[in-house]
């Protein structure tokens, strides 16, 4: 024990020790103090206005105004957008603006902007009537023109339609009837001319046609143009139509129509001179419309460029404000109403830079008093903060989505967003390792582990510029985790040359194999196998195993004895980092009654098991590894035979199942006991001291014993120590099974690559045919690159997940602290609500 704590504690493998600060600050200064810890980014606030609402609170005026100008600026950034303009760089230096100048600068702009944008409608849609009427007029003069002309053709066409449909009889009729006469009013025909959207056209000439029982004549012709829609800013097909009727009910039926299908009617006159004066002038009309809305776009683009050559230091500015009036929202008035008080978690090592920024600010703001900064004592937990780069991130993230949730009575395992307990043991730095290796394990192959490398370096390559840039979410997933990449990149060519699998086909890369045919040919390599003539291969499996008849056996042996070797030893260091847990945190119970018979029951049974692989695998015995352990529990004193080992093992097979059936009620029984003892002591000689000391009455004593006495329910203690005694006994058992998906998804790996290698690629090769060898070679890389490295890839990384969740971590860590999340500009969202 003297030897371990003259070792230096665990600094790396622990959080950052954090300490309760609280602030007095100057209200004249109290601004520009936010706003430098805000910059520093290293002081996390707590809120001493929990129980008022957000409309209660003091600078609540001020949060409104800075909302306003988001909205503000959103909208600029929308109209900057729609008109397809791009955002200017931001630029290096800018003066510094007051928030009240920019404030009246967005105000003006906004005025500016929704004026340019109302009058641009209004030009746009007289533009887009006059368009129409221009179009309605031409090809509505088409139809009158043929009305009025040709009368005898025209008589005996509608003849014929009269005496072909009778249907059409009354419309027949009314066209006869204008075409005799030289006013078209004096006879009862009418007409109403407009346009309508393409999409449209069929249900409206229905709809008239059933409205007027056919006393109609409806003609149409497809717009030279297309015109835009002002609601949908699409180019929209049109059509033009003109209707014939007679009488004012049909009339209003029409108009009504028209009206709800939203087609626009414009009046046509019948007399040519008019229609050709009536077009000039809207000719005319238009062009000078053209030349204003022109006009007026440059101007708002003009507008837009200006606003947004400033739009994202405003954007910054606003954002930063809003959150330090938030943050002031959180601190209390003194009693004076001069000072705001403020409390808060900082880590150790940023007590410097805190006070030097607080002295700054103390003496840009002119104050005649300074800030006053001390720490207090705090009754709730700290904070979880662990310091990490580039490289260890990523792990750590993958850590701190995992949490151990401790209910009433029960554990229970769930995927959340949690953190380690303030000071507990920090898994991510053993994950650095672990977590690729054992992905290796299960994706071992060199050529694949080659291209994940490639992958990795290329991603890494680019970090400076892809790290500036919005990715999407698949993408933003994959950098965020190069470096695991990287590293499950490496680990997989250094299992891949320990299995010599380079795309499933082994090569001689350490040497000569050590076995050889039994004959010259090596016609009988695959029947009788093979004869070992030198010593073993120097590194790795020898290749001559590949394609022999012993092949998938050996394998198979050796890479489930392997699987329950890792796992026995990862889950033996989880066990030996909650013995350091429990040291950091004094707990000698931890030690005595949860760490040494976990220990013992783990190594009894399943650490026993990997000594006899170990020594099986030194001997080269034939012992049935299976026979052993059944028999260790069924028969713990029958002689082993043949299965022997080594000498004394029915000795101590015995001795290890005594302590494993020792360790069980070890783990159960002493430490709720011991707690309840320990309770009642600390109980009875508070409660003594109180009586002895002072005359204060029972009503007048503080409730810190007789809470405490309340807390401790002796029966909710002991459930919950038998669930977790329960659950390591069993998580003994099923965890060191878990561990054999390595050896499960090795396999898998392997012979899927063996299969795409030998029934497409070589199967492939095998013809004459390049374009038979060109599709197998296709065929091949597909299947290496989307199922081999894509989905295999994902599989091992989700089992490889698994395994530290839940066997490696359970053992030791609870993840029931919370994250430092301290007031930083840096970490606020880049898009405000």
């Amino acid at each position: 024990m003297e030897y371990i704590d003259s070792m230096p504690l665990m600094d790396l493998m622990r959080s950052e020790k954090m300490t309760f600060v609280q602030l007095i600050i100057p209200a004249e200064s109290a601004h520009r103090a936010i706003t430098y810890l805000g910059q520093l980014g290293l002081l996390q606030f707590r809120d001493l206005n929990a129980e008022k609402s957000p409309f209660q609170r003091t600078f609540v005026n001020q949060v409104k105004r800075c909302v306003e100008m988001a909205r503000k600026l959103r909208y600029f950034k929308d109209q900057i957008h729609k008109a397809g303009l791009l955002l200017p760089p931001l630029p290096a230096s800018q003066p510094d603006t007051e928030l009240e100048e920019i404030e009246i600068q967005l105000a003006e702009h906004e005025h500016e902007l929704i004026e340019m944008n109302a009058n641009s409608e209004k030009l746009r849609q007289s533009y887009n009537e006059l368009l129409e009427f221009k179009m309605v007029l031409q090809k509505a003069s088409g139809f009158l023109v043929l009305s009025s002309s040709h009368t005898t053709d025209r008589e005996i066409e509608l003849d014929e339609d009269v005496y072909s449909n009778d249907n059409h009889g009354d419309t027949a009729s009314l066209i006869e009837q204008e075409m005799h006469s030289e006013q078209s009013n004096q006879s009862g025909v009418r007409f109403i001319s407009g346009i309508i959207c393409k999409s449209k056209v069929l249900q409206f000439e229905r709809m008239l046609f059933r409205a007027t029982r056919g006393n109609i004549l409806f003609n149409q012709a497809v717009a030279d143009d297309e015109i835009l829609d002002p609601s949908s800013n699409e180019m929209v097909e049109k059509i033009v139509f003109v209707v014939f009727f007679s009488g004012e009910q049909v009339r209003t039926k029409i108009l009504k129509i028209c009206e709800a299908f939203s087609a626009n009617c414009y009046p046509v006159p019948e007399d040519t001179t008019k229609r050709r004066q009536i077009t000039q002038e809207v000719l005319s009309r238009l062009s000078e419309l053209e030349t204003t809305l022109d006009a007026g776009l440059r101007h708002r683009d003009k507008a837009l460029t200006s606003i947004g050559y400033h739009l994202t230091k405003w954007i910054n500015m606003v954002k930063t404000q809003k959150a330090v009036y938030d943050t002031l929202n959180m601190l209390n008035f003194d009693v004076t109403k001069k000072c705001l008080v403020g409390e808060g978690w900082c880590p150790i090592f940023a007590k410097t830079k805190i006070q030097e920024a607080l002295q700054r600010a103390t003496f840009d703001s002119s104050s005649q008093v300074g800030i006053i900064f001390h720490v207090m004592d705090a009754v709730e937990s700290p904070p979880t903060y662990f310091r990490t780069n580039s490289f260890t991130n990523a792990f750590q993230e993958i850590v701190d989505a995992y949490g151990l949730v401790q209910t009433e009575n029960t554990y229970s395992a769930v995927f959340l967003d949690s953190v380690a307990k303030y000071q507990e043991a920090n898994p991510a730095v053993y994950t650095i390792v672990t977590f690729p290796f054992l992905f290796a394990v299960m994706f071992g192959d060199w050529g694949h582990g080659i291209c994940l490398l490639l992958g990795a370096l290329v991603l890494i390559a680019r970090e400076s510029k892809l790290s500036s840039q919005k990715l999407g979410s698949f993408m933003e997933m994959l950098f965020g985790g190069r470096y695991v990449l990287l590293l499950m990149s490496i680990f997989s060519i250094y299992c891949g040359l320990i299995y010599n699998e380079f795309f499933s086909v082994p090569f001689h890369i350490f040497g000569d194999s050590a076995y050889k045919c039994r004959d010259a040919t090596c016609s009988d390599a695959q029947t009788v196998g093979l004869i070992k003539y030198k010593d073993p291969y120097p590194f790795g499996v020898d290749p001559s195993w590949r394609g022999s008849r012993s092949e998938l056996p050996f394998l198979n042996s050796l890479k489930m004895k392997m699987s329950i070797l890792l796992g026995v030893a990862q889950m033996n260091l989880g066990i030996i980092l909650s013995y350091f847990n429990a040291r950091f945190f004094s707990s000698s119970l931890d030690i005595k009654y949860q760490f040494i018979p976990q220990i013992i029951f783990l190594n009894s049974l399943f650490g026993y098991l990997s000594l006899l692989v170990v020594v099986k695998w030194c001997t080269g015995s034939q012992a049935d590894l299976y026979h052993v352990m059944i028999y260790m529990f069924l028969s713990p004193f029958e002689a082993l035979g043949e299965n022997r080992l080594f000498w004394g093992q029915s000795v101590l097979q015995v001795i290890l199942l005594l302590l494993a059936l020792i360790a069980v009620p070890w783990m159960l029984f002493p430490k709720p006991f011991i707690l309840k003892r320990l309770h009642m002591e600390r109980f009875q000689g508070r409660t003594y001291g109180i009586l002895g000391t002072s005359e204060m009455g029972s009503d007048d004593q503080p409730d810190s014993a007789r809470e405490r006495a309340e807390e401790f329910n002796f029966s909710e203690v002991f459930v919950h120590q038998m669930i977790h005694s329960i659950e390591f006994v069993l998580g003994a058992v099923s965890n060191t099974a878990s561990y054999l998906r390595l050896w499960a998804l090795s396999l898998a790996h392997s012979e899927l690559s063996t299969v795409f290698y030998e029934k497409v690629l070589l199967l492939a090769w095998g013809y004459e045919n390049i374009i038979i060898r060109l599709v197998g070679l296709a065929v091949f890389a597909f299947a290496t690159a989307f199922i081999l490295l894509m989905m295999e890839t994902l599989s091992a990384f989700l089992h490889a997940l698994r395994l530290h969740w839940v066997e490696f971590q359970n053992k030791f860590y609870h993840g029931d602290g919370y994250k430092f999340m301290p007031f930083s500009f840096a970490l606020l969202a880049d898009d405000e609500d």
